[in-house]
Formats: structure tokens, C-alpha cells, sequence
């Protein structure tokens, strides 16, 4: 098989690595954290070319031939082979536009398939207690328990839950009319401990909070205005910690606590994909896997052979 490397060359590995490293600093101005695992992906094939070859020479990485780079990238797992990859793809791409070598040996190498990870999620203990944490004897602890019911109720995206209008609400019926994703509206059920906080924020704490000031927005500050998603991001970090809740909480999990405990009881996948507002029920189907994971962890537990 010929060398892909052009006639004439000297340079060294750790010299390429740095002039590589160097272009994606001055030319893209990526993070030193970036750089070093650049040059880690990098460093660790170099070592790997040169304890396999024979007759290794300091032109390892010009030389790298598709065979080999396909047998270094299955000693590895496919999340970590996916991520060399794309660091040899640059890499070699930079060799190519420097003229140094001929031909890209990761040119025709399939990035390996990477299932999709499975959502954090929170256990109905861990949301009773995430739900238990604000003081409602306050206005603003009774409007974050509202907010917090509604979107354990829903299963709201947090920009859905903090643009709320009083006119999406119908306390009556016990639904919210939701504009997702390019538009699409969807009637969400509440349920009634949901209803009853909402109703008891709106009775109260609402008018409160608004004191002066008008606004069609369902949850509120103190200056009138809506809630913001970079504030209601603060606040559940804040509420996590007051319950003792170690894992890293966000509203999107609580929106996946939502889904994966309505399929532990029984919901159909169809119903729950409406409910989250999802395009394509291959979106929904993430969680059959959260509940299936959830019913072995179960049955592990309590079944006397499991």
C-alpha cells in the first residue's frame, strides 16, 4: 500500500500536533480545555502507531493508513471512537490544506452508531419533596409552588410554562392550551392538586406580587413582569437543594419525571407523545426505555429470585 505522505517530508508528530493545535487557537479561538483533549486524541493514536509498527518512524501520523485507523478506533468504545474521529477528521482535513499529505485516511471511515442516553429523571419521592420545598406562606414561595405543580403536571418545556398567559388557563375545565414547537396547539389536562395550587396563587399570591402593575402574564415578579426561563432555572437549583435532591435538576427534568412516571403507571406512548407535544413519536419513544430500565430496577429489588 503507498504512503499517503508527500515526498520529501520531515515533519515530526508532536511538531504537527502543535501547529494544529496552534491553527485551531488562532483561528478558532477554542478553549484550552478543547486543545488539550485535541492533542490528547491525537497523542494517544501517535503512541498506538508507534508500539504496533516495526518500523515506525516520526512520520506516524502522515503515514496512517484507513486499516489502521479503523483497527485503533475499535479498541475503544463508540462514544469515545465518535469523538477521535472527529478530531482526526480536523486534523487531517488541516493536513490536507497544508499540503502535507495526499489523501485523508478518516475520509471514508462511518462514524460509529451512538444510542441515544437515556434522560435524568426523578423519582416521585424525590418530586413530592422538590414540590414540598417552597414556603406558600409567602407570594413568591406560593407562585414557585404553582409553577413547580403545573410543570410536574404537564410536562411543560420550561419556555412553554414561563410564557404562560392568563388567557391559556381555563381554571373551569382543568386545561391549558399550549403553542409548542412550530406552532402546534395542544390542550393539556392539569389535575387537580395542579388546578388547586394555581387556583390559590391566582386568589392571593398573584395580585400581590403585581401590586400596581397589569400584565397578562400567568406567573409573575415582583416587578410586574414574567418569569424568565434563566430565573426559573435558578429557582429549581435553589428548591433541590432546600430537598436535599443531589442530582444535577433542571426544568427538562422534571419534564422527563412527568413522562417516565406516567408510563410507569400505564399511559400509552401515543397519549404521552400528545401531551409532550412531540412532531414524531420516535421522540417519545425514550422513555419506554427510562420506564423499562425503572421496572427491572424494581423487580430486582423486591422479587425474591430477582
Amino acid at each position: 500500500m503507498h504512503s499517503n505522505t508527500k515526498p520529501g517530508n520531515d515533519a515530526y508528530p508532536q511538531d504537527l500536533i502543535a501547529r494544529f493545535i496552534d491553527m485551531l487557537w488562532l483561528e478558532h479561538g477554542l478553549s484550552r480545555n478543547t486543545l488539550s483533549a485535541y492533542r490528547s486524541d491525537l497523542s494517544g493514536l501517535c503512541r498506538w502507531l508507534l508500539a504496533k509498527r516495526s518500523d515506525a518512524s516520526d512520520q506516524a501520523l502522515l503515514q496512517l493508513r484507513q486499516a489502521e485507523l479503523q483497527d485503533y478506533l475499535a479498541t475503544h468504545n463508540s462514544r469515545s471512537a465518535a469523538r477521535i474521529l472527529s478530531t482526526l477528521r480536523r486534523f487531517y482535513r488541516y493536513l490536507l490544506r497544508e499540503a502535507l499529505i495526499d489523501t485523508d485516511p478518516s475520509a471514508r471511515i462511518a462514524a460509529p452508531k451512538l444510542g441515544r442516553p437515556l434522560p435524568n429523571t426523578l423519582t416521585e419521592t424525590e418530586v413530592d419533596a422538590l414540590l414540598d420545598s417552597p414556603d406558600t406562606d409567602t407570594s413568591l414561595g406560593l407562585r414557585d409552588r404553582a409553577m413547580l405543580e403545573t410543570l410536574y403536571a404537564t410536562g411543560l418545556r420550561v419556555s412553554e410554562l414561563v410564557t404562560l398567559k392568563l388567557g391559556q388557563l381555563n381554571l373551569s375545565r382543568g386545561l391549558l392550551r399550549i403553542t409548542g414547537k412550530g406552532n402546534k396547539e395542544r390542550l393539556v389536562p392539569l389535575g387537580e392538586e395542579a388546578l388547586a395550587w394555581l387556583q390559590r396563587y391566582q386568589d392571593k399570591a398573584r395580585l400581590e406580587l403585581l401590586q400596581h402593575h397589569h400584565s397578562q402574564d400567568l406567573f409573575v415578579t415582583r416587578r410586574g413582569g414574567a418569569m424568565t426561563r434563566h430565573a426559573f432555572w435558578h429557582l429549581i437549583k435553589r428548591y433541590a437543594a432546600l430537598s436535599g435532591i443531589q442530582k444535577n435538576l433542571s426544568p427538562h427534568v422534571v419534564r422527563h419525571a412527568f413522562a417516565t412516571h406516567l408510563l410507569n403507571h400505564g399511559a400509552d406512548l401515543r397519549v404521552l407523545q400528545m401531551l409532550l407535544g412531540h412532531s414524531d413519536l420516535s421522540t417519545t419513544q425514550i422513555y419506554t426505555h427510562v420506564a423499562r430500565a425503572r421496572l427491572k430496577e424494581l423487580h430486582a429489588r423486591h422479587h425474591p429470585r430477582g
